[in-house]
Order: C-alpha cells, then sequence, then structure tokens
C-alpha cells in the first residue's frame, strides 16, 4: 500500500473530499496541517491513517515532523493541492528524494511572470506583460504595456487584488492599495469572453478535460458587489468556438512540462476569435467548480483525481449535462434577515436545481471581497444549454438574501 502524506487535508473545505478520495483508491493518507485534528472535517479526519499538527508556515517545522515520522513509516509520495503550500510540498519531495513537481517545475506555476516568460518562449500568445516590485516600476510597466492594464500579484490565487486600469490617474489610485503586495504582474488588459480549461492528467497524458464559462468575467464579479458570479460548466467541449482555448490548454502544458494532477487554466477568446492564456495553476478550481464537474458527468472527480496520481490512470467520465452555478451576496449587513424569490424558482426550475446551499437566517454575511461564494451557491443543470443560461439569470436576478 501506498504511504501518501497530504499536505493540508482539510483546508480549504474541499481538500477533505480529495484527501477521502486518496484513502478511498487505496492510499494509506498522512495528513499535515496547521488546523487540530478535531477541527478537521469529518471525511478528512476518517480518511487518515495518521496527523501530523504543525504550521505550515515553518517549513523546517514540517520537515522535522517528516523526517521523525519516517523513522517509523515509509513515506512514498506527497501531494498538496492547496495554492499557497504547493512550493513546499515540492521542497519535501527533493528533501524525501520523491517522485512528482519538483522546486523548478512548481515556479512557473505560482510566479505568474515566470509563467507567461516560459509560454511565452514556447510561442504561446499571452497578455503582455512586465513584473514589478517597486511603485516606479509599476510605472515603467505601464508605460511600457499601455493602457487599459491590469494590475495583479505575481504570486496571488484567483482574482484577490487584481484592479483594471483604464488611466495614469486611476493608476496612482491603485497604487496604495497594493502597498502588501511584494511584486505585481502589469499587463494588457484583455477585452474578451473568458472560460478555463481544467485537467487531471497522469504521465503527460489528459485523462479527464473540462471547461467552465465565466459569467461576467472574475474581474467584474471582484469589482463589484451587486453582481452574482456565475459559472456555467460546459458539456459539449466540441463546439468551434472552444476549439483554439482547448488547443492552446495542451500547448501549455506541454511547454511547462507538466506531468501527474490537476489543472486549472485561464483562457480569453476575443470578438476575432482570437485565443490568448490568461493564467494556469497546478490546482483544482476552487469555488466548488469540482462539484460542477461532478454533476456535469454524474462522476467523481475527488477520486477521479487520487486514481490518477497514485495509479496513473482514471475511470472514463463521460459529460452529461450543463452545469451552472450562482453565487449571492447579501443585500445590507450584519445577519441575514430574509431570502426572497427562492421558493417561486423552486416552483418554477424544481428538479434541474441540484444544489441549494444559502447562509441560514440569523448567519452573519461574508466579506463579499474574501471569497467568490459570498453568502451562499445555487447549481443547477440541464441537457440544454440556453435552459441553464437561463436558470442561472434568473437565479442572478429573482433570488436575493437580504442583512442588517
Amino acid at each position: 500500500m501506498t504511504n501518501v502524506v497530504m499536505i493540508s487535508p482539510g483546508y480549504p473545505q474541499e481538500m477533505a473530499w480529495f484527501t477521502r478520495g486518496l484513502a478511498a483508491v487505496g492510499a494509506t493518507v498522512i495528513g499535515v496541517g496547521d488546523q487540530p485534528r478535531e477541527a478537521l472535517p469529518a471525511p478528512a479526519r476518517e480518511a487518515l491513517a495518521h496527523y501530523e499538527h504543525v504550521s505550515l508556515a515553518d517549513e523546517d517545522a514540517v520537515l522535522a515532523a517528516l523526517r521523525g515520522l519516517s523513522r517509523h513509516v515509509r513515506i512514498d509520495q506527497v501531494e498538496c493541492l492547496w495554492e499557497p503550500y504547493m512550493l513546499l510540498a515540492a521542497r519535501v519531495r527533493e528533501a524525501f528524494g520523491l517522485p512528482g513537481m519538483t522546486v523548478a517545475q512548481t515556479l512557473p506555476f505560482r510566479d505568474k511572470e515566470l509563467m507567461k516568460r516560459t509560454l511565452d518562449a514556447a510561442g504561446i500568445r499571452t497578455p503582455w506583460h512586465a513584473s514589478a516590485s517597486t511603485v516606479a516600476g509599476v510605472w515603467e510597466a505601464a508605460e511600457k504595456v499601455g493602457y487599459p492594464l491590469i494590475v495583479k500579484p505575481i504570486a496571488g490565487a484567483g482574482s484577490a487584488d487584481t484592479y483594471r486600469v483604464e488611466t495614469a490617474t486611476e493608476l496612482a489610485e491603485v497604487l496604495p492599495l497594493l502597498r502588501h503586495v511584494p511584486e505585481v504582474s502589469v499587463e494588457e488588459f484583455i477585452e474578451a469572453e473568458e472560460f478555463t480549461h481544467d485537467t487531471v492528467c497522469a504521465g503527460g497524458r489528459i485523462l479527464f478535460e473540462h471547461v467552465l464559462w465565466y459569467r461576467p468575467r472574475p474581474l467584474q464579479m471582484r469589482m463589484h458587489e451587486w453582481v452574482s458570479p456565475v459559472a456555467i460548466s460546459l458539456r459539449d467541449l466540441d463546439a468551434p468556438h472552444l476549439a483554439g482555448g482547448r488547443r492552446m490548454g495542451e500547448q501549455v502544458l506541454a511547454a511547462l512540462g507538466f506531468e501527474t494532477g490537476f489543472t486549472h487554466l485561464e483562457w480569453y477568446r476575443k470578438a476575432d476569435g482570437e485565443v490568448v492564456f490568461g493564467e494556469i495553476a497546478a490546482r483544482p478550481p476552487g469555488v466548488r467548480v469540482v462539484d460542477l464537474m461532478n454533476f456535469n458527468t454524474d462522476g467523481d472527480l475527488y477520486a477521479g483525481w487520487a486514481e490518477a496520481v497514485l495509479h496513473g490512470r482514471m475511470r472514463q467520465l463521460r459529460r452529461q449535462h450543463n452545469v451552472g452555478s450562482i453565487c449571492k451576496r447579501a443585500h445590507g449587513a450584519g445577519r441575514i434577515t430574509a431570502v426572497r424569490g427562492l421558493d417561486e424558482l423552486r416552483a418554477e426550475f424544481g428538479p434541474d436545481i441540484v444544489l441549494v446551499d444559502l447562509l441560514p437566517i440569523g448567519a452573519h454575511r461574508r466579506d463579499w471581497r474574501a471569497t467568490t461564494i459570498g453568502d451562499g451557491i445555487v447549481i443547477v443543470r440541464h441537457h440544454e444549454l440556453q435552459r441553464v443560461i437561463e436558470m442561472t439569470e434568473r437565479f442572478a436576478a429573482d433570488l436575493n438574501l437580504y442583512a442588517e
């Protein structure tokens, strides 16, 4: 039996299902995390054969804990799907001489500027870009790139601390908001629709492929509190307008030398059909997109990923449904006091609604800037894409949460 160290097995919450997936396909799973064992979600706690409670921010402490453990049990493999600690996982592999992504292989997935330089060299279209670690450097980069532009962290995840800037005046207003960010990427703003290309791979082969359509683009979701972020997991990947993005996704994986695991790539399709790379991470997408994949295929991508990284194979899954998620943000501040429109929408769309997970009455509303899911999520699905578009638009407009 293979002994697998899972770094951060219970946080973020979906990591618990990946941990359970490893155990389900035959691994002995050893957890290493900074949550007390009793605070782990039940699926993770029940899947673990052993747990080391240690600060993940202290690399020396993690290595010391694992060296002590290795005197009693063989460590065969290290996995980590939470982006902040992927480099830690790589360093652990190198320290123990284990297979998997090295530090050098991981860096282009964490450093957005290195990522784009690597892809530029492979002839892949990326936004014009430059990195900067000082205010003067940002101004210099802006002169090279031109307006409108995007400023975002070199090592960020999602759209946190990401700003669209139209003019030099706006850039002057944004710069104080980035004082806590050590290095940023300044890049061309691409006016386009935005999609993902997500994969599960083993040995450099794509075993599962998925495309998500953002409505609206993540940056707009981030900028405006009134927006209900919508994403649609697509059933028909053979649609002609997706071909360029899928082809580019394969080229990116080859250029970065990715072998085994989950990947999450974002790409743009301009009005003239040009495809432009956005960014890629060697991890699954968040905001419950793996659940959308499961509803799309009636499968289990948590176990599918585990089978790929442990055994180099994955049960074939068939895309059967278009699946939409709608994230909701309450009006007002304080505690949730009312949910309106849900009963009417349930009566209209009934069996096409597969999940409703909203904050209960009395719960404190969440900071919409800190989480895309906000104060809850609804998931709908149907064979026909237009039906899913209609449902997501109706839930975005007619379902409302209120707080005071």
